[in-house]
């Protein structure tokens, strides 16, 4: 009965406990058998588990029987990634719901991340149940990060649950609320009605109904099974769908016919249909994981529904990085290895890219700076690929004087200054939650950034959220560890994408004796173009080895160079065979070594060993 479905999904800071409630509400609906009960038991890779954060989204469906109740309530409950890099698939997420669980560490407060969820939920409509967990830590500040709550959401101390989901205090009263507040799915009669008889007959045998009961099926995850293929995630919102239906693609017009629908308990349990207001899973043999689209809608073939799902968009990747192994000859085990990650992530996209001071590797692009530490991580763990990482950049859009418009994402692409009219970068609302005697030192920090001050909140007495629009190439190297520091760990920062804006930009080259190296050029602002280059030029000189030559390290800007700095020559003592004699025998070998050393700079070239690189690239 549609009447006993409940859609919620648990929304909180990194580590602030949903895995934790999640495993407690597990044990309370018996959904997982004692033996096989785990710490974080949705949380699948052993990454996710170490650090604490969810990357993927888990649905899981759950039964309870409240006392005198002869149907139990079906659960769906949705684990979401908390991190902004996972944002749009988060969104797509709460638009799978009617509730979300807000959860709040009684030990650190109102965070940044918790804010922007809370933000997003609010857009989704979604019915929001302030949760305070980890009341029983002797570190809980319960008293201060209540009056947080009240000021972030307008409500009253009295609605705000007290829980501990490492000891299960007050979560069946949580499971009580969910069933109480969180509303029923909202479906037309004509859905309702077709679940009910299977919808009605048409000439050629098969059953639909009116337009508001065609199948809509929002797809909010995916992931990637080697014997099954792509395994869709979704919910339905309108319509059924059953085992054996051919079904539609609504963003690209694929057609594919369902082998194998489901629902998780949490693992996979097969079922022969699913209802409006359901979460579930289906394969049809879907090879390609770009093909499956997050925020897509899916609809039957033959009776397609006329308007798809509100809210889809393409999911672009926001900054990119080249990867190289450091060993040329793992090219192609890397190549296969980037593949079958690729299977498991569509957000993730390669292209090869040729470097002559690197080789042979790919162009990257990533969601963001997490999403791009996990694929170099499990790159790393799954697939033993020792690489080399460039500094990351983000899309550039240039305007070229013949009123062509280019997006750039590598430095080595930027056309020649004559060329181009202007460059736009990307902004971010970046709002930064920090105690309030270090709001000087985060501004100066935001400003030192070209970062610009729009508005300040105040959580209670003791911190405050201040907001930024700031350009993402500042804040996705350091800018975090920055505020880190600034606030002595008690700073945190969340942002959004809000456009590009025109800005001064400059391509910053390295030369080594006159020849550009590609690996080490970057896009900067013309105000700091100096300081890199200075900066680059003194730790190229620290790591490049003497040669038998002088070597000019110059950093330049098109053709004016604007910081240098030399590697001496190594020089053998050519006289020290010498034991006497008349002084023009040494003046002779000393100038037959100025030659050859003249001769060497002309033809030489500067060795650049492999760790100069990996120091370089990983300051």
């Amino acid at each position: 009965m549609i009447e006993n479905i409940r859609n919620f999904c648990v929304i909180a800071h990194i580590d602030h406990g949903k895995s934790t409630l999640a495993d407690r509400l597990l044990e309370i609906t018996h959904a997982v058998d004692e033996r096989d009960m785990l710490e974080q038991t949705l949380d699948a890779m052993d990454l996710e588990r170490e650090r604490g954060i969810t990357i993927k989204s888990h649905p899981v469906r759950l039964e309870y029987t409240e006392d005198g109740q002869r149907t139990p309530y079906i659960l769906n409950l949705i684990d979401t990634p908390g991190h902004v890099d996972f944002s749009y698939e988060v969104s797509r997420s709460l638009a799978a719901c009617e509730g979300a669980v807000l959860l709040v560490d009684a030990a650190q407060g109102v965070q940044a991340q918790t804010v922007a969820n809370v933000h997003l939920a609010l857009e989704n409509d979604l019915v929001i149940i302030p949760v305070l967990n980890k009341v029983d830590l002797p570190a809980a500040d319960v008293k201060s990060c209540t009056e947080q709550m009240v000021e972030l959401l307008g409500i009253e101390p009295e609605e705000i649950l007290r829980i501990s989901a490492k000891t299960g205090e007050g979560v069946e009263e949580l499971l009580h609320k969910v069933i109480e507040l969180v509303p029923p799915p909202e479906v037309s009669r004509a859905s309702q009605r077709e679940q009910s008889v299977g919808g009605q007959k048409t000439e050629d045998g098969s059953r639909t109904t009116d337009h508001g009961s065609r199948l809509k099926w929002l797809v909010f995850d995916s992931s990637y099974d080697v014997y099954r293929g792509v395994v869709v995630y979704g919910r339905v919102f309108s319509g059924v769908i059953k085992s054996g239906d051919t079904i539609e693609f609504m963003s690209n017009g694929l057609k594919f016919e369902i082998i194998e629908l489901g629902v998780f308990t949490p693992k996979m349990k097969p079922i022969k249909q699913l209802g409006p207001g359901e979460v579930g899973y289906f394969t049809a043999a879907i090879k390609d994981a770009a093909n499956v689209k997050v925020g897509d809608t899916v609809t039957h073939n033959r009776h397609p529904a006329e308007v798809p799902l509100p809210g889809f968009k393409e999911c672009h990747p926001m900054v990119f990085s080249g990867l190289y192994p450091v060993d040329a000859s793992d090219y192609e085990e890397f190549q296969r290895a980037l593949a079958r990650l690729k299977l498991n992530d569509a957000s993730f996209v390669y292209e090869q890219e040729n470097s002559i001071a690197l080789g042979f590797g790919f162009r990257c692009g990533f969601l963001g700076l997490l999403h791009m530490e996990i694929i170099q991580e499990r790159l790393d763990r799954e697939f033993n690929m020792n690489l080399i990482a460039t500094s990351p950049s983000v899309i550039y859009q240039v305007l070229l004087k013949n009123g062509e418009i280019k997006e750039i994402d590598n430095p080595l692409h930027l056309p020649d200054i004559s060329e181009i009219d202007e460059i736009d970068e990307p902004y971010v609302d970046a709002f930064v939650v920090t105690p309030v005697d270090r709001i000087g030192a985060v501004m100066q920090l935001a400003l030192d950034r070209r970062g610009e001050m729009k508005t300040t909140e105040s959580l209670d007495s003791k911190r405050v959220i201040l907001h930024f629009e700031i350009p993402l190439n500042e804040i996705i190297i350091d800018f975090y560890d920055k505020i880190k520091s600034a606030t002595s760990g008690y700073g945190s920062l969340d942002y959004e994408h809000i456009g590009f804006r025109k800005s001064d930009l400059v391509k910053l080259d390295i030369l080594l004796n006159g020849e550009p190296v590609d690996a080490f050029s970057t896009i900067v602002h013309r105000d700091r173009a100096y300081h890199r280059g200075r900066a680059l030029a003194e730790k190229l000189k620290e790591v490049i080895p003497p040669q038998q030559f002088a070597v000019a390290i110059q950093a330049a800007i098109g053709g004016k160079v604007i910081a240098r700095e030399t590697v001496r020559a190594l020089r053998k003592d050519v006289t020290a065979k010498c034991y006497g004699g008349d002084v023009s025998r040494k003046r002779k070998l000393l100038e037959k070594q100025k030659a050859g050393k003249k001769r060497m700079k002309q033809v030489g070239k500067v060795n650049i060993p492999q760790k100069a690189f990996l120091e370089i690239l990983r300051a």
